[in-house]
This record gives structure tokens, C-alpha cells and sequence, in this order.
């Protein structure tokens, strides 16, 4: 399956945005857009003239690399929130956090939504008490999202669920570290996503 397998700090320094996709050390000062809060090449301290295509761009990759998504991925994302009544822009980004592997990230069980991604592929996150190995798998409202118990013992899980008082957890969940579990109390809604993010831009650039 493709992957993006370069340097993820580029890509936050590309969109000019935290996009905290290596876990802690986007909290300290080792983060790459701390350093350097410029785009990356050696065009990137320059001052570019951005048309109204480039921020359309812009803001889809921006969503996409958050999500951790590839092109097919998100296009496919989009094409099923723009089948369901509502506004597009906002059904798509629901959409997005209701993906297991965002769920995982969000609760506390991992420190970044990649890190996430593999433990649901490697089968160490469960859905009521069954394994699902889908990353892209939506939950619904009363799911519980647990760690598998022998899982529990994993040194990277044990460190996501001190670290993530951080980040804190969404509304719509209700987590219990003591049970390595969390459960869906209601689904996602726009306001409970706190990153700057135009939606509008995404559903005017795949509209064209």
C-alpha cells in the first residue's frame, strides 16, 4: 500500500501549520517550525504571490496531510460526504474524525494519528470488544474503542495515554485510562475541530 515516507516535519513547514504529526515532539522546541517557520527548498524565504487555485490547494493538502490521508483516500472521503445531505465542506471533515485512526489519536491511545494508523493495522484496538484492523473504519455513537489487554502493556501507549492531559479529549468522547477505553457518546460536529481549517476552499477546488 503507498505511504509517505519522508519527513513529516516538511509538511508542517510546507502548510505553515503545526500539524503535529510527530506526537511530543511537536510540544517542544525541537519541533521543525520552531526553527524554521518557512516553507522548505531553497525558494522557501521567499515571498510567493498565491492565486486563488493555490489556496484551494493549499487548504486541501493541509486537511489531507493532517488526516494522514493519500489523494485517492481523500477524494473518495469528499465524494462520499458531498452523497449526504448537509453541508459538504462540514460532513467532510466529520467524516475525517470519525476514522478509527483519529478516534485512537483523539482518546488518548497513541501520540500522533500515524502512530494510531499502526496500531489498528497491527490489531491492538478494538470496537466493542472485537478487532478492527481498518484505520478508515467510522465509528458510531456508542462505540468503545479499547487497547487490546495485552497490548496495554506497550511502552508507546503507555506514554500516549500520560501525555495526551495535553491535548485533552474531545466532547464527544468519554475516556477511561484506567481501562485503556473510551466510548462515543455522540458523533463529531464541526465545532469540536479546533485547527484552522477553511473547508470551503476544499469543496470550491474538487467542485471545479
Amino acid at each position: 500500500m503507498a505511504r509517505y515516507i519522508d519527513s513529516v516535519c516538511r509538511l508542517c513547514r510546507r502548510e505553515n501549520l503545526k500539524l503535529f504529526l510527530k506526537g511530543e515532539r511537536c510540544y517542544t522546541d525541537k519541533c521543525a517550525i520552531e526553527r524554521r517557520a518557512y516553507p522548505p527548498g531553497q525558494h522557501g524565504q521567499g515571498r510567493p504571490k498565491f492565486s486563488e487555485y493555490s489556496l484551494q490547494l493549499r487548504e486541501k493538502q493541509k486537511v489531507k496531510r493532517m488526516y494522514g490521508l493519500l489523494e485517492n483516500q481523500f477524494r473518495r472521503t469528499f465524494t462520499e460526504a458531498a452523497r449526504v445531505k448537509g453541508i459538504t465542506g462540514e460532513t467532510l471533515l466529520v467524516l475525517l474524525e470519525r476514522r478509527l485512526d483519529n478516534v485512537t489519536y483523539r482518546m488518548g491511545f497513541a501520540s500522533s494519528r500515524a502512530e494510531a494508523r499502526s496500531l489498528v493495522r497491527h490489531g491492538h484496538i478494538l470496537i466493542n470488544g472485537k478487532k478492527v484492523n481498518i484505520p478508515s473504519y467510522a465509528v458510531r455513537v456508542g462505540d468503545v474503542v479499547s487497547v487490546k489487554e495485552p497490548s496495554r502493556q506497550i511502552t508507546r501507549v503507555v506514554a500516549a495515554l500520560e501525555g495526551a492531559q495535553r491535548r485533552g479529549v474531545p466532547d464527544w468522547a468519554e475516556v477511561d485510562r484506567e481501562a485503556f477505553s473510551g466510548r462515543v457518546k455522540i458523533l463529531p460536529t464541526r465545532s469540536d475541530i479546533t485547527m484552522p481549517i477553511n473547508e470551503k476552499l476544499i469543496v470550491e477546488l474538487y467542485s471545479k
